[in-house]
């Protein structure tokens, strides 16, 4: 069946556009039909069945146009395990137009990529109605509160307890035996307590779409029902088999909520973070106008506001410093210890602390755009995207609850048939522990749940994770591709060598500089910064030589400063070391008098003071470190060989670089790239994993799926182990969630009985299930616990702090 989709397409002027992007389109696997319409900007498609959707975009893009493609976030309500999630997904990604869905049991959101020109976000909520669940929009989740467990088991517990004491009163305590009605009535309220599991396990039922409810309220409901037929019909049922259950489907389903409750409790924990992001904002802020001072609500500023911040506020929003000195607090976002000095014309983040000094403010973002509303942005979606081993989970929860049904009605008929007497009852007993003991709630939290709490610990150390994913391909990597000028080094020249001819070196130095007084140039900008607190010279008739450097009057001499080419133009001899710097990767510049070398000088892009520690740590980890830059293969080597690099790539242009990483996976490698974030987006996009360096302000969004909020190279250190951590934890989740099951769905059919001439008690059974999805949650919440590696001020090996040398690389 051929399916139509309409995309709107930005960026087109003329016919000549229009033909491009229907000429893009026709070529593309799969497409039967395609036409553009100039006026309205859209793309019409008639597509084949199981066709690229996003193959097609990408097309639309290499020809030079955008796609419109949008985003959204929908809480769902009443989702209860892994079934759930594969249901909803399944239901949203039949619609046409849409691109992607990941539906996460943890956050309760489904977070979809899709056409809006095709699919609308109405038609996203009534699919999800349509499977059985319920979709909030942000005004209705906000007015909304979640509901809770916690009434429900309020009210559940103390009537099944009270049912549990009138029907096994009289064996345990030698009570006298109740009358039947009395534990009828006791029983009810919490049938009523668990009414949730009922609607939904029909809701489920009559999608053929089978999950936890189901299981619980079959195992529950057949516990009531058997226990009121027997009450109504006793003729019907053998004399051995006129039990009641009551007892064990109220106390069934009040573990069941407690479990749920727990569960609740600590899924809440897991996106604590994305809270604590929020909860840094302040609510007021002081603004300052020509009326004076006022206090407004933070929400209420604009930019160009000027607020007053005070020793200890919080800055409400995001802005430039105006007037007054402090130091700023800022590792709540970048998980750097140490306060960052702000003056006049520097950059501050909203919900970060000022120190000892007032400061007046321009706000430049507020709401929305500020830099921690994208983090808390950042944090959400990347719990929202599945790694690839969630895939897994997802493939067998599916076919998870049909088959637990089909082994529920196999050990039903097989007791039936080969069993003690009373058949019936034992029949009951075993279909109905492998009913309860079986929910998948573990294996749909197993993923979600540590990645939720992963990268919440991740935003506090200031590494911002943009796709569940990235944590995946971060802990899988061997490779490590960084990018050398801004990333291992500190980004700009610095004067690194000084070889003085006649005059010692701070008096050459005081000559050059004296020259370059005033130059905005990188390298006069290195001379200057090495000659601070030296006095200079005033120069006279200075003037630049265009390509060759600058001459002018200093203390009565002329004097030259420049490169190479200036000295043979001037014929100045060079001695062998002047002549040698650039072999060594430095870029020279030489200082003479018209007739004699008075200075040499190296200048040099020094690497970051931690870089040979990440360097040795990542080593240290297995991961193979790999040079690649556009820069010259001198200085690239020298650089390497500084921080203990073997492998340069040097001479690379920007579009190279996205080649280079592809010969890298070709070889079979796992490649993660690190680069500025801006300059090197492609290469971040082709990486198994792209790991931006942002400066804590000017954040790259749409780099990397990882960013380091902090330029400190550590934070990869960091977000290496964390990922490693991470990933065994959701091992460790599966492996409990599945050999739980495999091991105990066998135990609750009746195995051990041939050998103990014993049942599992369907109440254990129920417990044992709660406590299995407790388990999974409480293990992954572990990860709150990690604490990031030397240099990031966090504890060395002696203080027992996760560390390098003690893990190996594991964390």
């Amino acid at each position: 069946m051929a399916l139509e989709v309409k995309v709107k397409v930005r960026g087109m002027t003329c016919a000549s556009c229009v033909a491009r992007v229907e000429r893009s389109l026709k070529r593309s696997p799969g497409v039967e039909e395609a036409w553009v319409d100039l006026t309205t900007e859209e793309a019409f498609l008639r597509l084949g069945e199981g066709v690229d959707l996003r193959g097609i975009l990408k097309k639309v893009e290499e020809a030079g146009y955008e796609p419109v493609v949008a985003r959204a976030e929908i809480p769902i309500r009443g989702m209860t395990c892994a079934a759930c999630t594969a249901r909803v997904e399944k239901a949203i990604s039949r619609l046409p137009g849409v691109l992607s869905v990941s539906v996460n049991l943890a956050t309760e959101r489904a977070s979809v990529e899709y056409l809006p020109d095709t699919v609308s976000l109405p038609r996203l909520h009534q699919a999800i109605r349509e499977a059985g669940y319920e979709p909030l929009g942000p005004a209705e989740e906000a007015a909304r509160p979640a509901p809770t467990y916690r009434k429900d088991l309020l009210l559940a517990l103390p009537f099944a307890l009270l049912t549990l004491l009138l029907a096994k009163g009289p064996m345990l305590f030698g009570l006298p035996h109740p009358p039947k009605a009395l534990e009828v009535l006791a029983a009810l309220p919490v049938l009523y307590a668990g009414r949730r599991f009922f609607r939904q396990g029909l809701a489920e039922v009559r999608h053929l779409a089978f999950g936890m409810s189901t299981l619980v309220s079959l195992g529950v409901g057949s516990a009531y029902l058997y226990s009121f037929l027997v009450l109504l019909f006793p003729a019907l049922f053998p004399e051995g088999a006129r039990h009641l259950y009551l007892e064990a489907g109220a106390v069934i389903l009040a573990l069941v909520l407690l479990g749920k409750h727990l569960e609740e409790g600590a899924k809440g924990k897991a996106s604590e973070a994305i809270r604590k992001l929020l909860a840094l904002r302040p609510k007021t802020a002081r603004v300052v106008g020509e009326e004076g001072e006022r206090e407004i609500p933070a929400e209420a500023l604009i930019p160009g506001d000027r607020v007053r911040v005070l020793p200890g506020e919080r800055i409400p929003a995001d802005g430039v410093v105006v007037e007054g000195q402090s130091h700023v607090d800022e590792s709540m976002l970048t998980g750097e210890p140490l306060p960052k000095a702000k003056g006049p014309g520097d950059g501050v983040v909203g919900g970060t602390v000022n120190g000892e000094g007032a400061l007046l403010v321009r706000v430049t973002r507020v709401g929305e755009a500020t830099v921690l509303a994208q983090m808390a942005r950042l944090v959400e979606e990347a719990q929202g995207h599945k790694p690839r081993v969630q895939e897994v989970g997802d493939r067998i929860a599916r076919v998870f609850v049909p088959v637990v049904l089909g082994i529920a009605l196999l050990a039903f008929g097989l007791w039936m048939l080969l069993g003690p007497e009373p058949r019936l009852a034992y029949a009951f007993v075993a279909a109905l522990s492998v009913l309860l003991i079986s929910c998948p709630c573990a294996i749909g939290l197993a993923t979600p749940a540590a990645i939720a709490v992963a990268t919440g610990r991740a935003a506090g150390m200031g590494l911002l994770f943009r796709k569940g994913r990235a944590l995946e391909a971060l802990a899988r990597a061997d490779t490590l591709v960084l990018d050398k000028t801004g990333t291992l080094t500190l980004g700009h020249p610095a004067l690194t060598e000084v070889l003085p001819f006649g005059p010692g070196e701070e008096e050459a130095l005081r000559l050059a500089a004296a020259l370059e007084r005033g130059s905005e140039h990188p390298i006069a900008k290195a001379l200057l910064e090495a000659a601070r607190g030296l006095p200079l010279p005033e120069a006279a008739g200075v003037r630049a030589r265009p390509g060759e450097g600058v001459e002018g009057v200093v203390e009565g001499r002329r004097l030259y400063l420049g490169s190479q080419a200036l000295m043979e133009r001037l014929g100045v001899p060079l001695p062998r070391e002047a002549q040698e710097l650039s072999q060594k990767g430095y870029t020279p510049l030489y200082l003479a008098d018209g007739e004699r070398l008075l200075a040499a000088f190296g200048v040099f892009d020094p690497p970051r003071p931690e870089a040979p520690g990440v360097v040795a740590a990542l080593k240290a980890l297995g991961l193979k470190p790999v040079l690649l830059t556009g820069d010259h293969p001198v200085p690239a080597r020298r650089v390497a060989e500084a921080l203990g690099i073997e492998e340069v790539l040097a001479g690379v242009r920007p579009e190279g670089k996205v080649e280079a990483i592809r010969r890298l996976q070709a070889e079979g490698r796992q490649v993660v790239f690190v680069g500025d974030g801006i300059n090197d987006a492609a290469a971040l996009a082709q990486a198994d994993a792209g790991v931006a360096v942002g400066t804590g302000t000017d954040i790259a969004i749409e780099a990397g799926d990882v960013i380091l909020l902090s330029p400190n190279l550590f934070g990869l250190v960091n977000a290496i182990l964390l990922s490693r951590r991470a990933l065994r934890t959701i091992y460790l989740n599966f492996f409990w969630a599945f050999f739980y099951n495999v091991l105990l769905i066998p135990v609750a059919a009746g195995a051990l009985y041939p050998f103990t001439g014993l049942l599992l008690n369907p109440m254990l059974a129920a417990a044992a299930m709660s406590l299995s999805s407790l388990f999974v949650v409480s293990n992954s919440l572990r990860l709150r616990g990690f604490r990031p590696g030397p240099g990031r001020g966090a504890p060395s090996p002696a203080t027992g702090g996760e560390t390098l040398p003690r893990e190996g690389g594991a964390a």
